[in-house]
C-alpha cells in the first residue's frame, strides 16, 4: 500500500511539475495583483461559505444517523465528531485515510465494521448521486455553446456513442444538453436492479467482463456484491427519501458555500458574476480532483487545476482564479482541520495512529470475506 501511495505521488508531482513548466511561459502572473485580488475579497461572504461547510458535517452525520438506524440507534448528532475527524485524516494525510469514519463508528458505536463500510458505501453513491443530479440540472440552464466547450462528458458521450451520432446528428445536441441527466438516470437504474436482485447483476457483469479477462470479472461481480450488501442498509421507499432529501440538501449547501466563496472576489467581474450552473461546473471538477487526494501536496495539485478551469473556462484572469481557487480549498476543504483536530484531542485520538489501525481493520475485512467465499 504504501508503494502505490509513493507511486500515486510522485505521478501527482510529475503532472505539477509539467503544469508548471506549461504555464511558466504562457502565463504572466503577477503576485501583487494577486495580493490586491485576496485584500478586496469580501470576507464575510468567505466566512458565510465556510459556516455552510460546517453546517453539511452536521447533516453527513444526521444522513450516517439515519443510514445505520435499523441495526443500532443511535443520537442524531452523536456521530458528528467522526465526521469531522475523518475528513480532518483525509485533508492531511490523503484519500487513503477514508476508512477513518467507518472505524471510528464502528468503534463508537460497537458495531461490526463490515456494516458501517456498508453504510460508507451507500453514502458515497448519494453524495455521487446528489451531485450527478444538480450538475445535469445545472445543464439546463446553461447555454448551449458554453455545455458544447466543456470538457469531459461530451466528448464521452459524442465518441461512445458516434456510429447514432453520424446516422442521426441530432443526437449530439441531445447528449451536450442531457447526456449527464441520462447518464444519472442509466446509475439509478443500475442501482436498483442491484438493490431488487444483487446476485444476478454481479453474475451478468462477471460474465460480460470475464470474456474479457477472468480476474477483471471476478473484480467486477465482487464490486456488485459488495454494493448489494451495502444497500441492504436502505429497508424501505421512506429509507431512501429520506436519506436522498438529506443528501441533496446537504450538496446544495455545500454548492451555495462554493458560490459564496466564489463572489466573495469582488474585484473580478467575471467571478462576482459567476451563476450558480457554472459553480456547480466548477465543484464537479474540484470534486474530480479531490478523489485522488493526497497529503498536502494534493492541495496544491488541486488549487492548480481549479485556477485552471476559472481562467480557461469562466475568463477570470490568472491572479484572481488563484486567489478564489486557494480560498476555496481553504473554506470548503481544510477549514475543517482545526475542528477535526480539536475534538480528536478530546477523544484521545492519533490522526495517524487511527489511519493505519483503519486500514489495517478494513484489509482484514477484505481477507476474512474472501477467505468465506472461496471453495
Amino acid at each position: 500500500m504504501k508503494k502505490k501511495r509513493w507511486i500515486l505521488g510522485l505521478v501527482l508531482l510529475l503532472a505539477l511539475a509539467a503544469l508548471a513548466f506549461w504555464a511558466r511561459s504562457r502565463i504572466h502572473f503577477n503576485f501583487h495583483a494577486f495580493a490586491a485580488q485576496v485584500a478586496l475579497a469580501d470576507w464575510r461572504k468567505i466566512a458565510i461559505g465556510t459556516a455552510s461547510i460546517y453546517l453539511a458535517f452536521v447533516f453527513r452525520a444526521a444522513r450516517w444517523t439515519m443510514l445505520m438506524r435499523h441495526n443500532k440507534k443511535v443520537p442524531l448528532f452523536s456521530l458528528l465528531g467522526t465526521q469531522f475527524i475523518g475528513f480532518t485524516a483525509v485533508a492531511l494525510i490523503g484519500r487513503f485515510a477514508d476508512p477513518v469514519r467507518p472505524y471510528l463508528v464502528a468503534k463508537k458505536t460497537g458495531e461490526p465494521l463490515g456494516s458501517q463500510i456498508a453504510v460508507y458505501i451507500v453514502e458515497r453513491l448519494f453524495d455521487f448521486g446528489s451531485m450527478a443530479l444538480i450538475f445535469s440540472l445545472a445543464l439546463l440552464w446553461i447555454p448551449q455553446p458554453a455545455v458544447a466547450a466543456t470538457p469531459g462528458h461530451v466528448g464521452f458521450f459524442s465518441h461512445f456513442f458516434a456510429p447514432l451520432i453520424q446516422r442521426y446528428p441530432i443526437l449530439s445536441v441531445v447528449f451536450a444538453r442531457y447526456g449527464a441527466l441520462l447518464a444519472t438516470l442509466a446509475g439509478v437504474l443500475l442501482l436498483v436492479a442491484v438493490r431488487l436482485s444483487g446476485n444476478a447483476v454481479a453474475s451478468l457483469f462477471e460474465h460480460s467482463f470475464g470474456l474479457i479477462s477472468k480476474s477483471l470479472g471476478q473484480a467486477a461481480g465482487h464490486k456488485i456484491r459488495t454494493f448489494h450488501a451495502g444497500l441492504d442498509v436502505i429497508h424501505s421507499l421512506s429509507d431512501f427519501a429520506v436519506s436522498a432529501s438529506i443528501s441533496l440538501s446537504m450538496w446544495g449547501i455545500i454548492a451555495f458555500a462554493y458560490l459564496e466563496t466564489i463572489h466573495a472576489f469582488t474585484a473580478s467581474p467575471s467571478l462576482a458574476g459567476m451563476t450558480f450552473s457554472k459553480c456547480v461546473m466548477l465543484m464537479m471538477i474540484s470534486g474530480g480532483v479531490s478523489v485522488l487526494q493526497l497529503p498536502v501536496l494534493g492541495w496544491f495539485s488541486q488549487i492548480a487545476f481549479v485556477a485552471t478551469a476559472l481562467s480557461s473556462l469562466f475568463g477570470a484572469t490568472p491572479e484572481a482564479a488563484t486567489a478564489c481557487a486557494t480560498t476555496i480549498l481553504l473554506g470548503t476543504f481544510v477549514c475543517v482541520v482545526p475542528a477535526g483536530l480539536i475534538w480528536a484531542q478530546f477523544d484521545h485520538i492519533s490522526l495517524r495512529k487511527v489511519t493505519v489501525e483503519s486500514e489495517h481493520a478494513e484489509e482484514a475485512l477484505v481477507a476474512e470475506e474472501e477467505a468465506g467465499a472461496a471453495p
